[in-house]
C-alpha cells in the first residue's frame, strides 16, 4: 500500500492507492462466447420451472374442460361393462378371466389419460424450447459425487437460492390458499346445496369448480413465473461471469499465447525477408527516393504482362536493398516521386498498375540502354 502524507496550513491529507483493496479474484468481466457455450453444453442455461408449471395447470385444465364430454363419456362405460358383470360374478372369478378383465380396464384408463398426457407433453417441450431453444444434452443426468458432500449439502441450505426458494414456496401456497378461499366464498351458496342435488349434477359442479380453481391458479401463477423467469436469467449471468485472470486464459486458450504468436509473427516476418532478398536478386532495377524508399522492379514479358514489385523497404530496409543491388551489380534509378508511389500502392509480388506503366517503362528503357551500351 502506498501512502503519501501531504501537509497544509489547516490539515494533513492521507492519499491510498486503492488499487492495493482491489479483489483479483471478483468477477466482473461479462462471460466470453466461449463460457456461454460451455455452460450450455453442461446444460447450464437460465430456465424457470415456474413458467412450465403455470403453462401446465391451465393448459392441462383447459383440456380437461375439453375432453370433459369424452372423459365422461369412457368412465361411464366403464362403470356400465363392470355392473353388468355382477351377475356373472361365479364365473369370472379365475385368472384368464381377471386377466381380460384388468386388461380391459388398464385399455380405457389410458384412452382417458392420453388426451391430457399428450398436451402434457407437448406444453413442457414447447415451454422449454422457447426457454432455452433446442441443444440436447445428457451432461446433467452424470452422476455428481461432490453433491454427495454433507458439509456443501448444509451449507446449500442456509444459501441465497434456498431462501428464494423458500419464499417462491411461500408465495404458491399463499396464493392457492387465497384462491381457492376466494373461489369457495363466492360459490358457497351453490356448496351449501349440494347435498340437495342429484349424483350427476354434484359430480358436474365439483369438477367445473375445480377446473375454474385450476385454470385460475395457473392464470395467476404465470406472474410468479415471469418474475422467476427474469431472476433467474439475472442470476445465470452472475454465474457466468469471470475474473480478469479467467478471461486472459481463456484468451490463451483459444487465441494462442499472445507472446507465442509474437515470436511466431517475427519468424514469419524473417524468412519473409529472406525470401525477398533472394527473389530482388533477380531485379532489373531498383528505383529510390534516394534515401529513404527503395523500390525492386523485375520485368519478363515470358511470364508477366507488367513489370512487377520483387522487393520494396524504407530506411534501414531501403539501404540494405541499395546494398544488395551493388552486391548484384543491379543499376539503381533515382526517381523520388515514382518510389514513393510505388511503395504505398504496390505490394510486393503484385504487379504495378496501367497508371505507372509509362514511368516505369523510361525507366526500364533507360536501364536497358545503360546495359547494351556497356
Amino acid at each position: 500500500m502506498i501512502i503519501s502524507q501531504k501537509t497544509s496550513e489547516s490539515c494533513p491529507l492521507l492519499y491510498f492507492n486503492l488499487q492495493f483493496f482491489a479483489d483479483k479474484d471478483s468477477k466482473t468481466e461479462k462471460p466470453t462466447p466461449r463460457k456461454r457455450s460451455k455452460a450450455r453444453e453442461e446444460g447450464q442455461v437460465a430456465k424457470s420451472i415456474e413458467i412450465n408449471t403455470a403453462f401446465l395447470l391451465i393448459f392441462m385444465f383447459s383440456a380437461l374442460k375439453i375432453f370433459a364430454p369424452f372423459i365422461y363419456k369412457r368412465l361411464t362405460s366403464i362403470f356400465n361393462n363392470t355392473y353388468m358383470l355382477f351377475p356373472q360374478l361365479d364365473n369370472i372369478f379365475n385368472i384368464p378371466s381377471m386377466l381380460k378383465f384388468a386388461s380391459h380396464i388398464f385399455g380405457q384408463i389410458l384412452i382417458i389419460t392420453a388426451p391430457l398426457f399428450a398436451v402434457s407433453m407437448i406444453v413442457g417441450l414447447s415451454v422449454n424450447f422457447v426457454q432455452v431453444g433446442w441443444h440436447p444434452t445428457l451432461k446433467p443426468l452424470k452422476p455428481n459425487f461432490s453433491r454427495l458432500n454433507p458439509i456443501k449439502g448444509f451449507s446449500r441450505l442456509f444459501s441465497k437460492q434456498a431462501l428464494i426458494e423458500l419464499l417462491k414456496s411461500i408465495g404458491k401456497v399463499s396464493i392457492i390458499t387465497a384462491i381457492i378461499y376466494n373461489s369457495i366464498v363466492d360459490e358457497m351458496k351453490n356448496i351449501l346445496i349440494l347435498m340437495d342435488m342429484e349424483l350427476m349434477q354434484f359430480i358436474i359442479y365439483v369438477g367445473s369448480l375445480a377446473v375454474n380453481i385450476g385454470l385460475r391458479v395457473g392464470v395467476f401463477f404465470l406472474f410468479i413465473a415471469a418474475a422467476d423467469y427474469f431472476f433467474q436469467r439475472y442470476e445465470h449471468e452472475q454465474n457466468l461471469k469471470m475474473t480478469k485472470e479467467e478471461v486472459k486464459e481463456e484468451y490463451k486458450m483459444t487465441e494462442g499465447n499472445p507472446q507465442i504468436k509474437g515470436k511466431i509473427r517475427q519468424k514469419m516476418r524473417e524468412v519473409s525477408m529472406r525470401r525477398m532478398m533472394k527473389d530482388m536478386q533477380k531485379a532489373d532495377v531498383i528505383i529510390t527516393n534516394p534515401t529513404h524508399y527503395a523500390v525492386a522492379i523485375q520485368y519478363d514479358s515470358n511470364i508477366h504482362s507488367a513489370p512487377i514489385v520483387l522487393a520494396k523497404g524504407i530506411d534501414y530496409l531501403a539501404m540494405r536493398i541499395k546494398n544488395i543491388a551493388k552486391e548484384n551489380n543491379i543499376e539503381i534509378v533515382e526517381n523520388k516521386a515514382l518510389a514513393r508511389t510505388l511503395y504505398q500502392t504496390v505490394d510486393i509480388g503484385e504487379e504495378i498498375p496501367p497508371e505507372l506503366y509509362q514511368a516505369v517503362a523510361e525507366v526500364l528503357a533507360f536501364v536497358y540502354s545503360l546495359k547494351n551500351s556497356y
